[in-house]
Protein backbone atom coordinates (compact mmCIF):
# COMPACT_ATOMS: atom_id res chain seq x y z
CA UNK A 1 0.00 0.00 0.00
CA UNK A 2 1.24 3.67 -0.95
CA UNK A 3 2.14 6.00 1.84
CA UNK A 4 -0.86 8.33 0.26
CA UNK A 5 -3.21 5.04 0.58
CA UNK A 6 -2.12 4.61 4.43
CA UNK A 7 -2.57 8.61 5.32
CA UNK A 8 -5.90 8.37 3.78
CA UNK A 9 -7.23 4.97 5.87
CA UNK A 10 -5.45 6.21 8.88
CA UNK A 11 -7.16 9.80 8.53
CA UNK A 12 -10.27 8.22 7.98
CA UNK A 13 -10.27 5.18 10.13
CA UNK A 14 -9.60 7.91 13.61
CA UNK A 15 -12.95 9.71 12.29
CA UNK A 16 -15.23 7.43 10.84
CA UNK A 17 -17.27 6.32 14.13
CA UNK A 18 -17.73 9.97 14.58
CA UNK A 19 -18.18 11.10 10.75
CA UNK A 20 -21.97 11.32 10.34
CA UNK A 21 -22.56 13.05 13.78
CA UNK A 22 -19.88 15.83 12.56
CA UNK A 23 -21.46 16.59 9.40
CA UNK A 24 -25.51 15.80 10.34
CA UNK A 25 -27.05 18.17 7.51
CA UNK A 26 -25.56 16.77 4.58
CA UNK A 27 -28.62 14.97 3.33
CA UNK A 28 -30.30 17.29 1.48
CA UNK A 29 -27.13 18.51 -0.22
CA UNK A 30 -26.60 15.20 -1.45
CA UNK A 31 -29.56 14.37 -2.45
CA UNK A 32 -30.07 17.10 -4.96
CA UNK A 33 -26.03 16.26 -6.14
CA UNK A 34 -27.28 12.66 -6.96
CA UNK A 35 -30.58 14.46 -8.82
CA UNK A 36 -28.30 15.92 -10.93
CA UNK A 37 -26.69 13.01 -12.34
CA UNK A 38 -29.85 12.22 -14.59
CA UNK A 39 -29.77 8.08 -13.23
CA UNK A 40 -33.01 6.16 -14.40
CA UNK A 41 -34.11 2.94 -13.17
CA UNK A 42 -31.80 0.11 -13.55
CA UNK A 43 -28.72 2.29 -14.53
CA UNK A 44 -25.45 0.64 -12.60
CA UNK A 45 -24.00 3.25 -10.28
CA UNK A 46 -20.44 3.48 -8.23
CA UNK A 47 -20.16 5.83 -5.36
CA UNK A 48 -16.03 6.11 -5.29
CA UNK A 49 -14.83 6.31 -1.98
CA UNK A 50 -18.58 6.19 -0.16
CA UNK A 51 -17.36 6.87 3.13
CA UNK A 52 -20.16 6.17 5.49
CA UNK A 53 -22.29 5.58 2.42
CA UNK A 54 -23.91 8.97 3.10
CA UNK A 55 -25.02 8.86 -1.27
CA UNK A 56 -26.16 5.38 -1.14
CA UNK A 57 -29.81 6.07 -0.06
CA UNK A 58 -30.41 9.00 -2.61
CA UNK A 59 -28.91 6.88 -5.32
CA UNK A 60 -30.51 3.41 -4.63
CA UNK A 61 -34.03 6.09 -5.18
CA UNK A 62 -32.91 7.30 -8.03
CA UNK A 63 -31.74 3.46 -9.77
CA UNK A 64 -34.80 1.57 -8.18
CA UNK A 65 -34.89 -1.71 -7.15
CA UNK A 66 -33.78 -2.83 -10.27
CA UNK A 67 -30.49 -0.86 -10.39
CA UNK A 68 -27.14 -1.67 -9.25
CA UNK A 69 -25.39 0.72 -6.56
CA UNK A 70 -22.07 -0.12 -5.10
CA UNK A 71 -20.10 2.25 -2.98
CA UNK A 72 -16.70 1.31 -2.61
CA UNK A 73 -13.35 2.68 -0.23
CA UNK A 74 -10.54 1.83 1.09
CA UNK A 75 -10.83 2.48 5.23
CA UNK A 76 -12.43 -0.49 6.64
CA UNK A 77 -14.00 1.69 9.76
CA UNK A 78 -15.95 3.73 6.86
CA UNK A 79 -17.52 0.81 5.84
CA UNK A 80 -18.28 -0.61 8.74
CA UNK A 81 -20.13 3.13 9.97
CA UNK A 82 -22.17 2.53 6.43
CA UNK A 83 -23.33 -0.77 7.78
CA UNK A 84 -23.73 0.14 11.10
CA UNK A 85 -25.94 3.11 9.86
CA UNK A 86 -27.86 0.53 7.93
CA UNK A 87 -27.05 1.96 4.64
CA UNK A 88 -25.94 -1.68 3.23
CA UNK A 89 -29.37 -2.38 2.65
CA UNK A 90 -29.13 0.24 -0.17
CA UNK A 91 -26.04 -0.76 -1.78
CA UNK A 92 -23.20 -3.07 -2.04
CA UNK A 93 -20.28 -2.01 -0.13
CA UNK A 94 -16.39 -3.05 -1.48
CA UNK A 95 -13.79 -2.91 0.40
CA UNK A 96 -11.43 -1.43 -2.61
CA UNK A 97 -9.10 1.25 -3.79
CA UNK A 98 -10.93 2.69 -6.41
CA UNK A 99 -7.25 3.57 -8.04
CA UNK A 100 -7.32 0.18 -9.06
CA UNK A 101 -11.41 -1.29 -9.43
CA UNK A 102 -12.22 -4.88 -9.34
CA UNK A 103 -14.84 -3.64 -11.80
CA UNK A 104 -15.04 -4.69 -15.74
CA UNK A 105 -14.43 -2.03 -18.25
CA UNK A 106 -18.06 0.01 -19.32
CA UNK A 107 -19.78 -1.94 -16.50
CA UNK A 108 -21.65 1.66 -14.71
CA UNK A 109 -23.42 4.18 -16.07
CA UNK A 110 -22.01 6.70 -13.58
CA UNK A 111 -19.68 7.37 -10.89
CA UNK A 112 -20.39 9.61 -7.70
CA UNK A 113 -17.36 10.88 -5.72
CA UNK A 114 -17.74 13.23 -2.87
CA UNK A 115 -14.85 15.03 -1.22
CA UNK A 116 -12.90 12.38 -3.68
CA UNK A 117 -10.48 14.00 -5.84
CA UNK A 118 -8.46 15.97 -2.71
CA UNK A 119 -7.41 12.03 -1.57
CA UNK A 120 -6.64 10.87 -5.19
CA UNK A 121 -2.45 9.98 -5.59
CA UNK A 122 -2.44 10.46 -8.69
CA UNK A 123 -5.50 12.82 -9.83
CA UNK A 124 -5.13 12.18 -13.92
CA UNK A 125 -4.47 8.37 -13.68
CA UNK A 126 -6.57 7.80 -11.43
CA UNK A 127 -9.60 9.91 -13.07
CA UNK A 128 -8.71 7.51 -15.90
CA UNK A 129 -9.39 4.38 -13.95
CA UNK A 130 -12.84 5.56 -13.20
CA UNK A 131 -13.70 6.25 -16.67
CA UNK A 132 -12.74 2.77 -17.51
CA UNK A 133 -15.54 0.84 -15.77
CA UNK A 134 -17.87 3.39 -17.46
CA UNK A 135 -19.78 3.06 -20.67
CA UNK A 136 -18.69 5.93 -23.39
CA UNK A 137 -21.79 8.96 -22.34
CA UNK A 138 -21.86 7.93 -18.74
CA UNK A 139 -21.92 10.69 -16.12
CA UNK A 140 -19.29 11.39 -13.12
CA UNK A 141 -20.23 13.68 -10.61
CA UNK A 142 -17.19 15.17 -8.15
CA UNK A 143 -19.36 16.74 -5.37
CA UNK A 144 -18.71 18.63 -1.99
CA UNK A 145 -21.42 19.35 0.40
CA UNK A 146 -19.91 23.12 0.73
CA UNK A 147 -17.83 24.89 -1.63
CA UNK A 148 -14.15 25.35 -1.64
CA UNK A 149 -13.56 28.76 -0.10
CA UNK A 150 -15.72 27.25 2.54
CA UNK A 151 -14.03 24.21 2.91
CA UNK A 152 -10.50 25.95 2.89
CA UNK A 153 -11.61 28.30 6.07
CA UNK A 154 -13.40 24.57 8.22
CA UNK A 155 -9.83 23.47 7.67
CA UNK A 156 -8.10 26.79 8.66
CA UNK A 157 -6.03 27.53 5.53
CA UNK A 158 -6.52 29.45 2.26
CA UNK A 159 -7.56 28.24 -1.64
CA UNK A 160 -4.44 28.42 -3.87
CA UNK A 161 -4.64 28.43 -7.55
CA UNK A 162 -2.77 25.18 -7.11
CA UNK A 163 -6.40 23.68 -6.51
CA UNK A 164 -7.55 20.92 -8.35
CA UNK A 165 -11.36 21.34 -7.77
CA UNK A 166 -10.66 25.05 -9.86
CA UNK A 167 -12.49 25.16 -12.90
CA UNK A 168 -9.13 25.87 -14.96
CA UNK A 169 -7.29 23.34 -13.33
CA UNK A 170 -10.02 20.30 -13.26
CA UNK A 171 -11.43 20.84 -16.62
CA UNK A 172 -8.38 20.03 -18.47
CA UNK A 173 -7.79 17.26 -15.92
CA UNK A 174 -10.91 15.48 -16.78
CA UNK A 175 -10.58 16.38 -20.29
CA UNK A 176 -7.16 14.52 -19.84
CA UNK A 177 -8.53 11.49 -18.51
CA UNK A 178 -11.19 10.90 -20.38
CA UNK A 179 -14.11 13.08 -19.48
CA UNK A 180 -15.90 16.18 -20.98
CA UNK A 181 -17.42 18.26 -17.93
CA UNK A 182 -20.37 19.93 -18.67
CA UNK A 183 -21.24 22.17 -15.94
CA UNK A 184 -19.43 23.26 -12.83
CA UNK A 185 -20.68 25.31 -9.54
CA UNK A 186 -18.32 26.19 -6.63
CA UNK A 187 -20.92 27.96 -4.14
CA UNK A 188 -20.96 28.17 -0.32
CA UNK A 189 -23.51 25.14 0.19
CA UNK A 190 -21.78 22.77 -2.05
CA UNK A 191 -19.09 22.21 -5.23
CA UNK A 192 -20.43 20.19 -8.25
CA UNK A 193 -18.88 19.30 -11.40
CA UNK A 194 -20.29 16.98 -13.83
CA UNK A 195 -18.76 15.54 -16.42
CA UNK A 196 -19.44 12.66 -19.14
CA UNK A 197 -17.08 9.85 -20.03
CA UNK A 198 -15.82 10.90 -23.96
CA UNK A 199 -15.56 7.51 -26.39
Amino acid sequence: MSDDHTHVQEFFSARAAEWDRRFPDDGPAYAAAVAELGLREADRVLDAGCGTGRALTPLRAAVGPTGVVVGADLTPAMLEAAVGAGRDRDGWLLLADVTALPLRSRSLDAVFGAGLISHLPEPAENLRELARVVRPGGVLALFHPIGRAALAARQGRQITPEDLRAEANLRPLLAGSGWHMTSYTDEAARFLALALREG
